[in-house]
């Protein structure tokens, strides 16, 4: 039992790394390409890694009969309705605005485990989900806070915060579909919905040549698609699947903030935006939050 608790710790922290890491590529990139392309050559290269894995390993997803309303609802939930509305929201509102919606997740998702599947959170586990968020919060202001008022906008990212707190109770209840399966019918939903969308937007748009030539003309968009598609598409999908499964929703949730304190962090290394006392303090407390979160 400990085991399993530590396992599914490492990989929730493992997962919120490799989403932290994904900022650099990311905001080396959208001024150059459409989020739609992006997120559409994302899902493409994530399903083809996934079955060159089946390939190589000769494993097979069976279904045998089993009810796939589970993972229907799972795939429109994420990654379908959470990446359109966290786009859309992005887009209506500031960064410092859809940080702080964002950061909401692991309160909601708590919140949803609580009155889905009846989980009660410990007192620590709801202490520590609150030092997360304040530090979250906390650490998007300091970063350069503004705001914009665009009640549509904050709509919409109450819908993706809600969308993803609701996939993390559906992963929870699919007991009788394990993480690689589950992962892969995301993936699978992802690639085709989206991929029709850039099609589409390309085609209707008349520059459907440069949407499917974007990995051959543009090489700093390949490293950025290999790596949200295989980093955190296939791996961060895997894991945070497998971490939900093995220590539930609310523990998993504690760990969201872990990614946004590593965006800020590569920011600063990699691209030398400045860093303040006020981030430091914000990430003291986004650490701590995860502990007292997951104190036994």
């Amino acid at each position: 039992m400990k085991n399993k608790i530590i396992l599914g710790c490492l990989a929730a922290a493992t997962c919120e790394i490799l989403f932290g890491l994904s900022f650099i590529f990311t905001k080396s990139i959208t001024a150059q390409v459409s989020d739609l392309a992006l997120i559409s050559w994302r899902f493409v290269t994530a399903f083809l890694f996934i079955n060159l894995y089946f390939l190589i390993s000769r494993r097979r997803i069976t279904i045998n009969g089993r009810n796939l309303k589970p993972l229907t609802r799972i795939a429109i939930l994420n990654p379908i309705i959470y990446f359109i509305c966290e786009t859309i929201g992005i887009r209506m509102t500031t960064a410092s605005e859809s940080g702080a919606f964002l950061a909401c997740i692991p309160v909601v998702a708590l919140i949803m485990s609580s009155l889905i599947l009846k989980e009660w959170p410990s007192r620590w586990q709801v202490v520590g989900v609150i030092t997360t968020l304040v530090g979250i919060i906390m650490a998007v202001f300091a970063a350069g806070g503004s705001t914009h008022f665009s009640l549509v906008g904050y709509l919409i990212l109450g819908l993706a915060v809600v969308s993803y707190a609701l996939y993390c109770v559906d992963v929870e209840r699919a007991s009788q579909f394990n993480s690689l399966e589950i992962t892969y019918f995301m993936l699978a939903s992802g690639c085709l919905t989206f991929g029709l969308f850039a099609l589409s937007q390309g085609f209707l748009a008349g520059d459907l040549k440069e949407l499917l030539l974007l990995p051959v003309i543009n090489p700093k968009f390949t490293i950025t698609i290999i790596y949200q598609g295989l980093g955190c598409s296939v791996l961060g999908y895997l894991l945070s699947n497998f971490a939900i499964a093995n220590i539930g929703v609310n523990r998993t949730a504690s760990f969201i903030g872990i990614s946004t304190i590593i965006s800020i962090l590569a920011a600063v290394v990699v691209l030398g935006e400045p860093f303040s006392y006020l981030q430091i303090f914000a990430g003291i407390l986004v650490v701590l939050g995860v502990y007292v979160a997951n104190k036994t």
